[in-house]
């Protein structure tokens, strides 16, 4: 016979195969603290409903402190027959403090239990990544703060394009993030809601209270339907989304900082400190973290990936494919908060090469579009404004000069509405200057901005103890 808490309707023994094979302790312990604080306020309310004694009640909550402290001490030894981490805490509870540890599963299921555990494990990791994204979003904007007077060449299909203030370009930076914690906390607004009392999948005929453990668990509401509450991780996957989307930004401004710490570019300087060099080349310096995080964000897509090929085909309800949903979940929500921590230690020391930034602007014909606009304030059509830009683009190439080197004489024998003025209209710093429409580069823009981020940002400090 059986000794499984389970076991009662069998009557051979499980294969010691089965269960390795079946057995996910060794990844689901890492929620034992979600399944010991769902079980005691489960058995609270058992117990203010009359189903359980306050005796027992009590007895369980003492034991399940006891067994928390004996896992955070290491004292807590797997065992695939007990095959997961409910199971586990169980059993140790009734070696503990004997026949009251039976009365604790009353009206619940494995299925809302691990529903509850993952919920409560995700609105942890949220927050620690909203708070990883507001002192991210902090560095970005420290950045932008140094460097509203940094000049550099705005790309586009890796192109020299514009100029633009570098400021500008670390607050798109600190935009996308703050888009990233939004999409974290819309994400955590939908499945804030307690499963706990659903059971296996049609709820239970016992007379429990779930408004009083979603008070209890701190939750805002509870699930509306039983098997739902069971059978998806939308919310899991949801979750994986955003860290997908999040990984792809922070993968973008490694691959701009990889490009600007080469020589070819020379527009920033990686600290010693998040660098390594070449076991063969004595001279090498690798923008390594970059690279990781870059590399890292495939791990995270894949996290994704595999939750939707799980879920795809899955009946209603509970199904023990679900079980695999716990790696991917723990691995991509470990890999953002890494590399959210270490883009928090890296930015920092980045040091900003301000000249070579500036220097690069010179060359390229940064300010063509510039000229264009001079022609089109003298009432000349964009489209003809345009043509005569890139007439005079060719005469400067035939030159080897730029458009500011080039003569008015030079100018006028492609177009007489050229005159002197047009020069203070290339001036690089003029050009950056001049874009002063809402959301543009000019430095304006950028102290008012700026102005406002802080405001913004001292308002969020408060939601942190720090």
């Amino acid at each position: 016979m059986s000794s499984k808490l389970w076991g009662g309707r069998f009557s051979v023994t499980t294969d010691k195969a089965v269960e390795k094979f079946s057995s996910s302790i060794d990844f689901d312990s890492a929620l034992y603290k979600e399944d010991i604080k769902g079980s005691i306020a489960h058995s609270k309310m058992l117990s203010e409903c009359g189903i359980i004694s306050r005796e027992d009640a009590k007895k369980i909550e003492q034991g399940l402190l006891k067994i928390e402290k004996r896992i955070e001490s290491g004292d807590f030894l797997h065992d695939d027959s007990l095959e997961d981490i409910h199971m586990h805490i169980e059993s140790y509870l009734t070696e503990e403090i004997g026949d009251a540890a039976r009365k604790l599963h009353t009206a619940r299921s494995r299925n809302d239990q691990v529903g509850l555990d993952i919920r409560l494990y995700l609105k942890t990791v949220i927050n620690e990544v909203v708070e990883g994204l507001f002192y991210l979003r902090k560095n970005f904007y420290e950045k932008a703060l140094s460097n509203i007077d940094t000049i550099l060449p705005g790309y586009t299909h890796m192109q020299r394009a514009q100029p633009v203030s570098f400021a500008h370009h670390m607050l798109a930076y600190y935009e996308m993030f703050t888009r990233d914690a939004s999409r974290f906390f819309d994400c955590l607004k939908r499945f804030d809601e307690n499963p706990l009392g659903s059971a296996a999948l049609a709820g239970t005929p016992h007379k429990i209270d779930r408004k009083r453990t979603t008070e209890l668990l701190s939750f805002s509401t509870y699930t509306k339907n039983s098997m739902d509450a069971v059978s998806d991780r939308d919310f899991v996957i949801e979750f994986l989304s955003c860290a997908s989307i999040c990984m792809m930004h922070l993968s973008r401004i490694s691959e701009e900082l990889i490009l600007w710490s080469t020589s070819e570019f020379s527009f920033v300087t990686i600290s010693d400190g998040f660098t390594t060099g070449s076991s063969i080349m004595p001279q090498k310096k690798n923008p390594d973290i970059p690279e990781l995080v870059r590399g890292k964000t495939g791990r995270v897509y894949g996290s994704l990936v595999a939750i939707l090929t799980l879920m795809k085909s899955l009946p209603m309800a509970y199904n023990r494919d679900m079980q695999e949903d716990k790696p991917p979940l723990f691995d991509g929500a470990k890999t953002l908060l890494s590399c959210i921590d270490i883009y928090n230690r890296m930015l920092p020391e980045i040091k900003i090469n301000k000249d070579r930034m500036l220097e690069a602007t010179k060359s390229g014909f940064l300010n063509a579009t510039d000229m264009a606009d001079y022609l089109v304030e003298k009432n000349v059509a964009f489209r003809l404004a345009h043509e005569i830009t890139g007439k005079a683009v060719a005469l400067a190439l035939d030159k080897g000069c730029e458009l500011e080197n080039l003569s008015l004489d030079d100018l006028r024998t492609i177009s007489d509405v050229f005159d002197d003025d047009i020069y203070s209209y290339l001036d690089i710093e003029a050009v950056v200057d001049k874009r002063k429409s809402l959301g543009g580069t000019s430095r304006e823009n950028i102290k008012n901005e700026l102005k406002s981020i802080a405001e913004l940002l001292d308002e969020e400090q408060k939601n942190f103890n720090y």
